[in-house]
C-alpha cells in the first residue's frame, strides 16, 4: 500500500492562492528556541512533515511543545539531552543545526552528520570551523559530531568561504547566546537569515547586518522568549507561479514579499511572462509561448536552487534551448530522467543541464525523488495531456501545505491515491 497523487493535465491554471510560512525559515527558527529556557511562539508555521520532525527533536531535549493550526508554542526550561536522534539527524538535514543551541547553552552536543535529500554532499565543514574559532573543541568519530565548550563559547572573527545558509544560521544562534561581539563575514543573505536574526533580535540579542554578507552578533549570557509570525514561503511561491506558466494561465500568489525572490522574476519576465507585483502579492500572466533562458543557481540574490527543479519543468516547454547550471549543490538532476518520461528532451553534462523544448508533454508514471524534484514533476505532470502519476509523494509533503488543496484552487485536476485499496481496507485504516 502506497499513496499517489493522480494529475489530468492539460487545464491553464488560474486564480489566486496564500502560500504558507516558510519552511526554511521555520525549522531555524524553531530550533532557536532551545536558546532559552523562556516560552516562544511562532505562529504561521506550515504543517509539513519537517516542522513535525523538528518539534520532535526539540522535544528530546526537553520542550514543552504545542502545535494548535499553524501555531507553535515551544518552552525548553531545560536541557534534558545533548545527543540529537541519529535517526532525525538523518530524515532532516536542518536538525543538524541543534548543534549550536546545544553548545551555547548546554555547553557540549553529540550529534550525527547530516542526511537529508540526496542532492550531492553539502559538506558542514564551514560549520565546524566556525564553531571551533569560537572556542569549541570538535572531533568526527563513526559519522558523529562530538563538540564540547567547557568553559562556554567565545566571541570570535568568523570569515565564511562560502555564503552557507545553514553555516550562517548555525553561526548566528550560537553568537546570540555568547556574550561579547562576533562578526562574520561571507554570511549568506537569503530572507530566511533575516528572519532568524530578528527572532533572535526579539528574544533579546543585538544583530544587525542580517541580510548582507556581514553580520555583527552582540550576544547574551541569557535570552528571553519571544513571539512571531513567520514569512511566507518563496519557494512554494515560485513553484505556483510556474505552473501558472506552464499551463498558460494567470496565477496570482499572495502572502509573500517579492524582494524575497531575489532573480527569479527577472528570469520569468525574460521566459515572456508578464510579472506584477503587490506589496505582498505577484502575478503572473502568459500570453504567447514560453522563451528559452540560460540561468544558473547561486546565492541569494541569484536563482534559489530550490528552484531549480520546478524552472526545468516550465522550460521542458520552452520555445527553442535552454540551460541552467547548478552551482550550489551536485548532483541535482535526479528530476531530469522522471521528465524525460514526461517527453522531456534534456541532456546533463556536469553541473549543466540542456533543455530542448518540446511542443508537448504526455502523461506517464513518474517519481518525485526528493522535496523539489516532487514538486517539479507535478508541474510537467499539470501541463502535460493525459494522466500521470506521481510516486514517492512522501517527499512533496515535506515542503508543500495543502498541495493538492492548493492547486484544485487554482483549477488543477489532481487527487490523492491509494496503490492498492483493497489492502487498505483490509488492514483497517
Amino acid at each position: 500500500m502506497s499513496e499517489f497523487i493522480e494529475i489530468i493535465g492539460g487545464t491553464p491554471l488560474q486564480g489566486r492562492v496564500t502560500v504558507g510560512g516558510a519552511k526554511n525559515a521555520a525549522l531555524p527558527l524553531l530550533i532557536s528556541t532551545l536558546l532559552t529556557g523562556e516560552e516562544c511562539s511562532l505562529s504561521n508555521v506550515p504543517n509539513l512533515t519537517d516542522t513535525s520532525l523538528v518539534i520532535h527533536l526539540l522535544e528530546q531535549f526537553g520542550a514543552e511543545a504545542s502545535y494548535d493550526g499553524n501555531t507553535v508554542v515551544v518552552r525548553t526550561p531545560r536541557l534534558v539531552a545533548t545527543e540529537a536522534s541519529y535517526s532525525l539527524v538523518k530524515a532532516l538535514r536542518a536538525s543538524f543545526w541543534v548543534l549550536a543551541p546545544l553548545l551555547a547553552r548546554g555547553r557540549a552536543a553529540r550529534v550525527a552528520l547530516p542526511g537529508g535529500d540526496l542532492i550531492g554532499a553539502r559538506p558542514v565543514d564551514l560549520h565546524l570551523e566556525g564553531l571551533v574559532k569560537m572556542g569549541a573543541d570538535i572531533s568526527l568519530k563513526h559519522g558523529v559530531v562530538y563538540a564540547t565548550a567547557e568553559h562556554g563559547l567565545r566571541p570570535a572573527m568568523i570569515d565564511l568561504r562560502f555564503p552557507s545558509v545553514g553555516a550562517t544560521h548555525q553561526l548566528i544562534m550560537a553568537a546570540s547566546l555568547t556574550p561579547g561581539v562576533t562578526v562574520i563575514k561571507g554570511c549568506a543573505r537569503e530572507p530566511e537569515i533575516i528572519a532568524l536574526a530578528n527572532f533572535l533580535n526579539g528574544m533579546g540579542a543585538d544583530i544587525q547586518g542580517a541580510g548582507g554578507s556581514i553580520v555583527e552578533i552582540r550576544g547574551r549570557s541569557e535570552l528571553s522568549g519571544t513571539s512571531a509570525n513567520l514569512i511566507g514561503d518563496r519557494i512554494e511561491a515560485g513553484t505556483y507561479l510556474l505552473a501558472g506558466a506552464m499551463t498558460g494561465g494567470n496565477v496570482t500568489v499572495d502572502g509573500i514579499d517579492p524582494m524575497f525572490f531575489g532573480s527569479f522574476l527577472e528570469i520569468l519576465t525574460s521566459m515572456g511572462l508578464e510579472v506584477s507585483c503587490g506589496e505582498t502579492s505577484v502575478s503572473v500572466r502568459r500570453n504567447g509561448p514560453l522563451r528559452p533562458v540560460h540561468v544558473k543557481t547561486a546565492p541569494f540574490p541569484g536563482l534559489a536552487t530550490d528552484l531549480q527543479a520546478p524552472l526545468m519543468a516550465a522550460l521542458t516547454l520552452a520555445e527553442g534551448t535552454s540551460t541552467i547550471e547548478e552551482t550550489v549543490y551536485e548532483g541535482r538532476f535526479g528530476h531530469a530522467s522522471e521528465l524525460a518520461r514526461l517527453g522531456a528532451n534534456i541532456k546533463i553534462a556536469e553541473r549543466v543541464v540542456t533543455i530542448e523544448g518540446v511542443q508537448k508533454l504526455t502523461g506517464a508514471p513518474v517519481d518525485g525523488l526528493d522535496i523539489r524534484a516532487a514538486a517539479c514533476l507535478a508541474l510537467a505532470a499539470l501541463a502535460a495531456e493525459g494522466t500521470s502519476e506521481l510516486h514517492e509523494v512522501h517527499h512533496l509533503r515535506r515542503g508543500y501545505e495543502h498541495f493538492e488543496r492548493k492547486m484544485s484552487e487554482l483549477g488543477a485536476r489532481l487527487w490523492s491515491r491509494i496503490s492498492d485499496p483493497e489492502d487498505f481496507i483490509f488492514a483497517g485504516c
